[in-house]
């Protein structure tokens, strides 16, 4: 299984929006600059994430995107799930691992390693992720600009 930028992408939008998000919604510009993602691409990711429904989206001049859920039920593999579809390792030719053992053996371990992986990424949810970073000194107090009057 490999982790594709739009699985990247849609993890790091979806902890963004459970770290700096609480309550309210955000634009796609700010997640865009805080996690440095296109954010043409980002609105497709946020596509994909809403139809899952991951986060519901709010329009208007305060609109965004914002969780659909709390941090603690949103799961990693919810995420790329909803993005890159099912993890799948096992072989696609049935004719073939039923023709030799080995193959068949190789599409047994492969399942198995699968089913694993999906577990230890449902294992990890977004408050799990946040409380990370909170734990490493990241802080989720927006950075207010500087404002110059004269």
């Amino acid at each position: 299984m490999k982790l594709s930028s739009k699985g990247r992408y849609a993890i790091l939008a979806m902890f963004d929006l459970a770290f700096h998000g609480k309550d309210s919604a955000l634009q796609v510009k700010e997640i865009s600059e805080r996690q440095q993602i296109p954010p043409r691409f980002l609105e497709q990711v946020f596509q994909d994430l809403r139809k899952a429904g991951l986060v519901r989206s709010k329009r208007g001049p305060r609109g965004g995107y914002q969780l659909s859920s709390s941090p603690a039920d949103i799961r990693l593999g919810d995420i790329i799930r909803a993005v890159q579809g099912p993890l799948m390792l096992a072989l696609e030719d049935e004719e073939a691992a039923q023709a030799t053992s080995g193959i068949a053996i190789m599409q047994h371990v492969l399942r198995e390693v699968a089913v694993r992986m999906d577990a230890c990424l449902d294992s990890i949810t977004l408050a799990n992720m946040c409380d990370e970073a909170r734990a490493r000194g990241i802080s989720d107090v927006p950075v207010m600009p500087y404002v110059y009057s004269i």
